[in-house]
């Protein structure tokens, strides 16, 4: 595991003993209703061999949490001529869409049996990229009134219409503002996962 003393510095640190116990993998504040982790390299095997050859002309962009599994591919790039390039990526994926529907949803199916996630599907071409079903899955919170003020200036703002649309607000500024430090963490994570996978060496 690497530097995992520099998250002690870090702005967001602080919610750690609030925000982030028993979150984790196996943690205790993990709700009944959520499926249990899964080996992300395992679950990129497994698509690797049910998707289609044809489908994508590379390594899909695959994204696992405990309630989804997102896939989005990359399409070949159509021949525009004199359209508009970027109509042409659109029309690409719609196209795309349109014609793998049975097949994926066969294949969502069977994903869910194996992983108990559903399965949102997407595609990108160029720089068009298009995600067609993503779960929008409620999330149980217990903030105190401090954490209410602060969802309750963005409604009064108006920069959001309800708490809940504060809350997923606030989450993807996190999200775009702490990418490096939520990368950092991920991989000290799973650092911490094979260890305790591979158990104490009894020599």
């Amino acid at each position: 595991m690497h530097g995992h003393h520099r998250f002690a510095d870090h702005p967001f640190a602080r919610m750690g003993a609030a925000g982030f116990r028993g979150r984790g993998p196996g943690g205790r504040g993990r709700g009944g209703d959520t499926s249990p982790p899964v080996d992300r390299a395992e679950v990129a095997g497994w698509f690797a061999g049910r998707l289609p050859d044809e489908w994508f002309t590379g390594p899909v962009d695959l994204v696992v949490d405990r309630d989804e599994i997102t896939v989005v591919g990359p399409l070949a790039e159509p021949d525009a001529g004199e359209g508009d390039p970027g109509a042409a990526r659109a029309g690409r994926i719609a196209r795309f869409r349109e014609d793998t529907r049975e097949q994926r949803m066969a294949i969502a199916d069977a994903a869910q049996q194996r992983y108990g996630r559903s399965v949102a599907w997407g595609a990108a071409c160029g720089d068009v990229r298009e995600v067609f079903t993503n779960a929008s899955v409620p999330v149980m919170t217990r903030l105190r009134q401090a954490e209410r003020l602060v969802l309750d200036t963005l409604v009064d703002a108006g920069v959001a219409r309800s708490r809940s649309e504060a809350l997923v607000w606030a989450v993807r500024l996190v999200g775009q503002h702490a990418d490096a430090w939520l990368t950092e963490l991920r991989d000290a994570m799973s650092s911490v996962e094979e260890v305790r996978a591979r158990g104490p060496r009894l020599d």
